[in-house]
């Protein structure tokens, strides 16, 4: 199998150091994608806090591939890694690489997304929480009345469903909000803009707002309205707070994003792993609240 390429420097033999305290433990993370900006932040301030808690880290990318992540998972359980942290692709598909670490007597750490298996333990945000939030703005913002469209992360992921979830409860709080169309665009920053040319296609100036689930595919979508010349027509709002998304409220395209916390996400699901794997007493849920960005206070979030 040529999927991983593991630096694992685990000296000599396969038992790892022998001297107590000292021994180096070792974490293996399987992440969503390394293509999507925000699991790559999420991935370097895990690599952050493993350096600073001597921790050897292995990053795997799954890109996209439950099946490719349930394997990943297999290997680091022959590698007799001291613990697991799971990104995962799906909320169904990826749940036996939950089961296959436990079955292992491994502690396994979701970061950032959900399975239907029981994990360890979780570290990330409520979702629907970041859905409320941001379809709550496009309905103050639109005095409760317009025309919305929905671009989707990949389906079936837990964030997909859950941002979709909360979105719905707001929409369901005004009868005068209508959802012209929602779709997929895989969390990717060009099939996003592929989808909101499409969609001003069929709708043109009908088109009140749009909720993407994602920054990558808001930045997307501000693309496709600035070239049609909708863009100050049209209210977008998405949802991580990337560098480029916060650039882009500050210029006034991106009228506003949901702030998610990369940091303690990663600087969390290392702290749980290394707590799960020493047998220590860990949270079962970690849950780290998202934040509302604007123009008035974005410079709360510029350098976070």
């Amino acid at each position: 199998m040529t999927t991983l390429h593991l630096s694992c420097n685990q000296g000599g033999t396969g038992e790892q150091g022998q001297t107590g305290d000292s021994k180096k433990l070792v974490v293996g993370a399987t992440m969503l994608s390394m293509q999507n900006e925000f699991i790559v932040n999420i991935a370097d301030e895990m690599e952050k806090k493993a350096n600073e808690s001597n921790v050897e880290l292995i990053v795997v990318d799954a890109e996209h591939s439950p099946l490719k992540q349930i394997q990943q998972v297999e290997s680091f359980i022959a590698q007799k890694v001291d613990a697991i942290i799971l990104n995962p692709c799906e909320v169904e598909a990826s749940s036996p690489a939950v089961a296959k670490a436990l079955a292992a007597n491994i502690p396994i750490i979701n970061v950032n997304s959900a399975t239907s298996a029981k994990p360890t333990a979780f570290v990330g945000s409520d979702d629907v929480e970041s859905g409320r939030i941001a379809m709550k703005y496009i309905a103050e913002k639109l005095g409760g009345k317009g025309n919305v469209v929905m671009i989707h992360g990949y389906m079936g992921q837990a964030a997909q469903i859950q941002r979709e979830q909360g979105a719905r409860e707001v929409l369901k709080q005004y009868p005068n909000l209508k959802l012209l169309a929602h779709q997929t665009g895989e969390w990717d920053r060009a099939k996003g803009m592929a989808l909101m040319e499409n969609w001003i296609q069929s709708y043109g100036n009908q088109i009140n707002a749009v909720f993407a689930q994602n920054d990558e595919m808001g930045m997307g979508a501000v693309k496709a309205l600035t070239d049609a010349g909708l863009k100050d027509k049209v209210i977008v709002v998405s949802i991580d707070a990337i560098p480029d998304a916060l650039q882009a409220v500050k210029k006034g395209t991106l009228d506003a994003t949901v702030f998610q916390n990369a940091q303690q996400q990663g600087t969390m699901a290392i702290e749980t792993a290394v707590k799960a794997a020493k047998g220590e007493t860990y949270q079962k849920e970690t849950l780290i609240p998202f934040q509302l960005v604007t123009k008035e206070n974005l410079s709360n979030f510029m350098n976070q």
